[in-house]
């Protein structure tokens, strides 16, 4: 009997896992999360061995390498089978924390991987920090403006903090320009770790929003 078989042995166990994996294009967001981890390594060791700079150069990887990642995993919240959704018996909340709770921690494992060294600087933690603060946003969006729109906010965002932060860190700025803090900023932190509870919640509770195609 083929192996794709109704009837074959393991092919109903596999078959949920494969329909929710293209539903919620995974292939393509696996690989846009290493591909970016591995430009965003690349970048920023080439941007540190310049003579004119020191770790401070890796501000622009902390800040748009968690972007990219957020969009990509905001961008694959979109089912292109949202009938199975309305339809299905258990809740699918617990189906979207895991979701995009898996996400996050690969992509903070990636990203924090691609800039090793001066933790208290801009390496691991500051990366990681933004890359919580930029999906939570994005999770929210998703679940406000739908999937295909979720990076907008949080690009306008972080291009306008990216552009407008002070020079010196800390103070007031920790708050509104966390992402452009270094990696210890407790302030920087909580507003990240907030961003990132609330957005995720709110997916979770609400799914994305149910766009025309």
């Amino acid at each position: 009997m083929p192996s794709g078989a109704p009837g074959a042995p393991g092919a109903p166990a596999f078959r949920p896992a494969r329909l929710y994996a293209r539903s919620r294009v995974l292939p393509a967001t696996l690989a846009v999360l290493i591909g970016t981890a591995l430009a965003a390594g690349w970048a920023a060791y080439w941007l540190q061995a310049q003579p004119r700079f020191d770790h401070t150069a890796r501000i622009p990887v902390v800040v748009l390498a968690p972007l990219i990642t957020a969009g990509a995993i905001g961008t694959g919240l979109y089912t292109y089978g949202d009938e199975l959704d309305r339809t299905a018996v258990r809740p699918w909340w617990p189906r979207r924390l895991a979701h995009l709770g898996l996400l996050t921690v690969l992509a903070a494992l990636l990203l924090a991987l691609a800039v090793p060294g001066r933790p208290d600087e801009f390496g691991a933690p500051a990366m990681v920090r933004n890359l919580l603060g930029a999906t939570g946003v994005t999770a929210a969006a998703a679940a406000v403006l739908g999937a295909r729109l979720s990076w907008l906010p949080t690009t306008v965002y972080l291009s306008g903090v990216y552009l407008a932060a002070p020079g010196t860190p800390g103070g007031i700025a920790s708050v509104w320009a966390w992402a452009m803090q270094p990696g210890p900023q407790g302030a920087a932190w909580a507003v990240a770790a907030l961003a990132y509870g609330g957005g995720t919640a709110l997916y979770a509770w609400r799914g994305a929003r149910a766009e025309g195609r």
